[in-house]
């Protein structure tokens, strides 16, 4: 697959749903898909709307179901031109230059913008599973 190398042509790549949608799922799930609910290995895929039936669980699923791209309406498009901005950036990108490039608010590139670092901090796309220990302090105003 010939990868973009400048930010337009990621945008007329990414800008084609295709595209998009079987970049993310050679990286998730190079080895075939996945449910992410039952982690059956037999689904329909429903091609009209871009989301498999998992045989097993018989749950709908979508590339975007356990990642950073969960919740989100952006589409994959504008994610990774914001992934392929913020990745070649020498000196970071704040969220209002990708809201401009990409034409989102100020407020949804700043959504973005977390999510991604995120995902590089932990070197991966999917969200954090499995369990999670927190500690927290209560403060009483005297």
């Amino acid at each position: 697959m010939n990868q973009p190398k400048t930010l337009q042509e990621a945008m007329i790549y990414f800008a084609d749903k295709q595209n998009a949608h079987e970049f993310i799922v050679s990286l998730r799930w190079s080895d075939g898909v996945i449910c992410p609910h039952c982690g059956g290995q037999e689904q329909w895929f429903i091609k009209t709307r871009l989301i498999w039936r998992c045989k097993a669980c018989r749950k709908q699923f979508s590339v975007k179901v356990g990642t950073i791209f969960e919740d989100s309406a952006l589409g994959l498009d504008k994610w990774l031109c914001a992934i392929w901005m913020i990745a070649n950036a020498k000196n970071g990108i704040s969220s209002y230059e990708i809201g401009r490039s990409l034409g989102m608010t100020q407020k949804s590139a700043w959504f973005v913008l977390h999510r991604i670092r995120y995902a590089m901090q932990q070197g991966s796309l999917e969200k954090l599973s499995g369990e999670v220990e927190a500690d927290e302090t209560y403060r009483v105003n005297q």
